[in-house]
């Protein structure tokens, strides 16, 4: 919005042509979005305490948190609306994927807005049921994972649409550009052609499975969105070097055009979730809840496919992986074991992965920073990958 004012001022003024730096606008948007949040948050608190809008404390979960319950949560609405705000303000809003990347973070967000909804203001303990949460999970991710194989593979609408015809005519055999391949990282010239069928496919497991695993993450003060922020920005990088012919060519990477744009995103991510975090540090004043882990999930997994960037997200987000697999070897170990013994049996004290070292007897605040460290080295190993190869 602002750079089109600023566009239109340097016919006259030239000092405004700095505003076409992407670079600039990633700052000013990390900037906006920290001071929205900052602006907004107490008003956004108050509004959800005054509604009573407070978190259920699991009967099954670790003691100490009971003192937690009725702390204000779907504070993730104020992570939305920073980011929102900024990047309409900064964005190239002629970008088509920043409207994509958009567009798959406030419709997960959606969904979590019902889930919570439904769970602190309708009492409703299921919310959405798990059947319902996928198939619309599944709906917007398919919907994305389509619309950004074209728009990465076709440098305009006419040639997506003559893509898509053959393909549809082709029985999937037609030949994509190497930016549709799955990029090895730490190797030279190393991908894995998918097709556009394969692309789909990895783009919405990519989406769906990064929405779900940072919002199981999100059960400790301040514990998923540190790493949120800092996998958001590294892949802002990311998204600049692929949308950067001359960086893209020296890396061996994929140059996609248009998608350094979503430096700006990043960056109002990266600024929406550290004003969050304000709030949300032990002891948090605010909760993200539903609404903030699903949409900034998926907004972590759209950047990392346009970036072509999806084993380094699986790798800087080692803590979300980690976390989610916890919980899906707890409960199929517990299923397996009360089907062969009669009695269900855990390989953890607790899941996800964070309440088991609590069990353990780590301090929530140890807990925390320690799996910030972790991600820190995370996403400094997957920064290397743009230089070792």
């Amino acid at each position: 919005m602002l750079l089109e004012l600023f566009q239109w001022l340097a016919l006259d003024i030239r000092a405004f042509n700095v505003f076409s730096y992407i670079t600039l606008r990633a700052v000013l948007a990390t900037m906006t979005a920290l001071t929205i949040s900052f602006i907004l948050g107490p008003a956004v608190i108050r509004w959800l305490a005054a509604k009573k809008i407070g978190q259920a404390v699991r009967d099954d979960g670790p003691r100490t948190h009971l003192v937690k319950a009725g702390t204000p949560t779907m504070g993730g609405a104020l992570i939305l609306l920073s980011l929102g705000l900024s990047t309409l303000l900064w964005a190239d809003l002629s970008n088509r994927f920043v409207w994509i990347v958009m567009i798959v973070t406030f419709g997960f967000g959606a969904i979590g807005w019902v889930d919570d909804w439904r769970k602190v203001v309708d009492r409703n303990p299921q919310g959405l049921s798990a059947r319902t949460k996928f198939f619309w999970q599944s709906v917007i991710g398919l919907v994305a994972a389509i619309t950004i194989a074209f728009s990465i593979s076709a440098p305009n609408n006419e040639k997506a649409i003559e893509l898509f015809l053959r393909w549809v005519g082709s029985g999937f055999t037609l030949d994509m550009p190497t930016r549709t391949d799955l990029i090895v990282p730490f190797f030279k010239s190393v991908s894995y052609p998918l097709g556009i069928f394969g692309f789909i496919v990895l783009t919405y497991l990519v989406i769906v499975g990064s929405s779900n695993a940072v919002n199981l993450t999100d059960g400790l003060d301040g514990l998923a969105i540190m790493p949120t922020v800092m996998v958001g920005a590294a892949l802002g990088i990311f998204a600049y070097v692929a949308g950067h012919a001359g960086f893209s060519k020296y890396l061996l990477l994929p140059y996609v055009p248009g998608a350094g744009e979503l430096v700006v995103f990043c960056g109002a991510l990266a600024g929406a979730g550290l004003g969050f975090l304000w709030f949300n540090a032990y002891p948090a004043e605010v909760f993200m809840g539903d609404v903030g882990a699903l949409a900034l999930g998926a907004a972590l997994g759209a950047v990392a496919v346009v970036a072509r960037q999806e084993i380094v997200l699986f790798i800087m987000g080692g803590v979300f992986v980690v976390e989610t697999l916890s919980v899906m070897l707890q409960v199929g170990w517990f299923k397996y074991t009360r089907l062969r013994y009669g009695t269900g049996r855990r390989i953890l004290l607790m899941a996800p992965l964070h309440h088991h070292f609590e069990q353990s007897g780590w301090k929530e605040t140890q807990v925390v920073v320690r799996f910030w460290i972790i991600t820190i080295l995370l996403v400094l190993f997957g920064l290397a990958t743009l230089k070792i190869r």
